[in-house]
């Protein structure tokens, strides 16, 4: 079994009073490494680290600071597969995502990082008359703390640290308690990149390394991709510090008579919320809103696309969803289908755990994809964020009404409508309350677009200029 370690100051350490947890293989249930359990002197090593880098860091030139970054990106083409694995092993995203999607993108990812640092250090001038001159210039924020959640740690790694470190701040990144070890061996290849403190990595709880962290008078902005709860927690641990939220969804998923609906089908099922890792997905549409006239249609044809997922071993190419993440994890989702059951919804297909699901892995963590049908979207499987592979599908009958059941929901992280009326397509993209609208898609996050949400869902998106701040000056002569 394999002990990880922190990376603080360039150096690979343990947690500093020697406590561990266990990281457990979701698929098996089973432990299969430790990670350093930090706590309040690992933060604080950390963020002396980082604030005594952060000078010299911020000082190198836009093209200094690329130079390291595109290193990065050499980093995962090299071990894109030993990355992957890790990550699926520890999480049960499933390795034909890790491994052709997520690694592979976060290459470009660092790239595209890389070409932006330049945007960081730019400014505008404003001639305020014959003598005077206006400008602004944009500074780094100094040390980011980077929280990332455990359903695609690389992925939200860079999404973070990449733009973070472009516009000249030195970054901690506090990954999930729940799979921390393929962002911990990233910081083992990374101490060879970055200069000591620029970069560091602490795992442990979030009540204990991510509370002391988020507190620390040294730290001087906040990324989270995690829980509304979470987000108002760190709210009111961190007082007034420059922060960017991306929290939870209850994303809808509305699809009209006049759209492809073998289409619409494969984008509300496989492509949405039955994913490769089941469900687990900050944008999951987790609410299906089919109109009256095509209902029983949908239904069928969603039914038809659920029963080609293939639940395994995650590691296996050949299987299409894997577990759920944790024991803990696994038990709210589980607690949902008794909810549901309580509250009237129809189970439409799924509504099975455990070894009943997978019986070749029985420790597993398995939930089946579930469909439930509901007439009021105020139960709580409508309202609240199950994070599974668990959904609620509403008929409605007018444009009206769909528009007020997608919005009558405390999240506005993310939307999809399935159509191939333009006008209406348009109405949605303006009406919908959300951060993100796609359009006969779904899941598409492609770099160059800002990714946030709305409502409870936070605020703020990840990049480069997110992480710097504008100073004006005016210059009289």
């Amino acid at each position: 079994m394999i002990d990880y370690r922190n990376l603080i100051g360039g150096m690979l350490v343990p947690a500093a009073d020697g406590r561990t947890l266990d990281s457990v293989n979701p698929a098996t249930g089973e432990v299969w490494a430790r990670i350093p359990a930090g706590g309040k002197a690992d933060a604080e090593a950390a963020v002396a680290a980082a604030r005594k880098a952060q000078p010299r860091w911020s000082a190198l030139p836009a093209l200094g600071r690329a130079h390291f970054l595109r290193q990065v990106a050499e980093i995962f083409i090299r071990h894109t597969e030993e990355l992957a694995t890790l990550e699926t092993t520890d999480n049960g995203r499933i390795l034909r995502d890790t491994l052709k999607r997520d690694l592979p993108g976060m290459a470009y990812l660092w790239q595209i990082a890389a070409g932006q640092c330049l945007d960081a250090v730019k400014g505008d001038t404003v001639i305020l008359g014959p003598d005077a001159l206006g400008m602004t210039r944009r500074e780094p924020y100094g040390v980011a703390v980077c929280i990332i959640p455990w359903n695609s740690p690389i992925s939200t790694f860079s999404a973070k640290a990449a733009f973070a470190l472009a516009a000249g701040n030195t970054v901690i990144v506090k990954p999930a308690e729940q799979a921390s070890v393929s962002v911990l061996r990233l910081g083992e290849l990374l101490a060879e990149v970055f200069p000591p403190g620029v970069l560091n990595i602490v795992s442990g709880m979030g009540e204990d390394v991510g509370d002391a962290l988020v507190r620390h008078p040294g730290v001087n902005k906040i990324s989270l991709t995690g829980s509304t709860e979470t987000g108002l927690a760190i709210t009111r641990a961190a007082g007034i510090k420059p922060m960017t939220f991306e929290l939870g969804g209850k994303s809808p998923n509305i699809v009209f008579p006049d759209a492809d609906l073998d289409k619409a089908a494969e984008g509300v099922t496989v492509n949405s919320i039955y994913t490769g890792n089941a469900g687990q997905v900050c944008v999951a549409g987790s609410r299906i809103l089919i109109h009256r006239s095509i209902w029983d249609e949908m239904l069928a044809r969603i039914t038809a696309a659920a029963t080609g997922i293939i639940l395994g071993d995650p590691l296996d190419l050949a299987t299409t969803m894997g577990p759920i993440v944790s024991a803990g994890q696994y038990e709210r989702v589980a607690s949902y289908l008794e909810i549901a059951e309580k509250e009237g919804a129809g189970l439409v297909f799924g509504g099975l755990t455990g070894a009943d699901v997978v019986p070749g892995l029985p420790g597993g963590y398995w939930v089946s994809p579930t469909l439930y049908t509901a007439g009021d979207n105020a139960l709580r499987v409508c309202q609240e964020e199950i994070f599974g592979p668990v959904a609620v599908a509403m008929p409605f009958d007018t444009d009206d009404e769909a528009l007020a059941i997608a919005n009558d929901s405390a999240y506005g992280l993310a939307a999809g409508v399935w159509t191939r009326d333009l006008a209406r397509a348009h109405r949605f993209v303006r009406d919908l309350q959300s951060g993100t609208v796609w359009v006969n898609t779904f899941r598409q996050m492609p770099p160059g677009l800002p990714f946030g949400g709305v409502k409870d869902s936070g605020y703020g998106h990840d990049a480069v200029l997110e992480y710097t701040r504008e100073k004006a000056a005016i210059i009289q002569t």
